[in-house]
């Protein structure tokens, strides 16, 4: 008898920390949800870009542009233009 009573209060203390703990996520993910439409600009979407010769996405801000397409670094755009 005394075992079941431990079980019963093990239990019941583990529905309280698991229903704690669904609180305090729920809780963390609203104040996530209400800070994001206050997005500082820094954290503005980039447009990404692949390197025409090793296929790598880059911002477009980092990209070299040449007259074949866009490369991720000034050797891939001299060997994609001689």
């Amino acid at each position: 008898m005394k075992y079941l009573m431990v079980l019963v209060i093990v239990l019941v203390g583990l529905w309280f920390w698991r229903n704690n703990r669904r609180a305090a996520l729920r809780e963390r993910q609203s104040r996530h949800a209400t800070a994001r439409p206050d997005a500082s600009p820094a954290q503005a979407a980039t447009e990404m870009v692949a390197c025409a010769v090793c296929s790598v996405h880059l911002p477009r801000p980092d990209a070299l542009p040449g007259h074949r397409g866009i490369y991720c670094s000034d050797a891939h755009r001299r060997q994609a233009e001689g």
